[in-house]
């Protein structure tokens, strides 16, 4: 049986934009935007992944959003991760609709740093209160640093 990273690197090859091998149990799988549900299923449903989280990161370049599959079979933890450089209008296809788990997280990353996640079932506040402005990510950098509460 084929490794889980070689099978990944085989069924996406032309999807993935740079694959690292961090160390023999951790990998970084960076995908264009598009294409990160379609990798996301994969390793969820035909390797058996369970989603153990996922990250998102405000960043010079844009919006880096990782999730992060364990392959328990293995031991072995892959990154999928991805950069979505439109900071005004951030926007890449939830994986809720397949991976329930993702919902929570990916309502946080929405709160946090404004990222809309397409499709998703349930965008509404986790975290923040809901009489702050609809505009008010407190992880981004752009953010209006002058007032401490908005």
């Amino acid at each position: 049986m084929s490794e889980p990273q070689n099978t990944i690197k085989e069924k996406f090859a032309k999807q993935i934009l740079n694959f690292v091998e961090h160390n023999p149990r951790r990998f970084y799988i960076e995908l264009a935007p598009q294409d990160i549900p379609a990798a996301a299923k994969f390793i969820f449903r035909d390797l058996s992944c369970r989603l153990a989280t996922a990250s998102g990161l405000d960043t010079p370049g844009g919006i880096e959003i990782l999730y992060h599959f364990s392959h328990d079979l293995s031991g072995k933890i892959f990154t999928l991760k991805t950069l979505i450089r439109d900071k005004e209008d951030p926007h890449i296809e939830s994986i809720t609709p397949f991976i329930k788990a993702a919902e929570w997280i990916e309502r946080e990353m929405w709160e946090m740093l404004g990222v809309h996640f397409d499709h998703h079932p349930n965008l509404k506040r986790l975290l923040l209160a809901e009489d702050l402005p609809e505009d008010f990510h407190p992880l981004r950098h752009d953010q209006d640093k002058e007032r401490n509460e908005p």
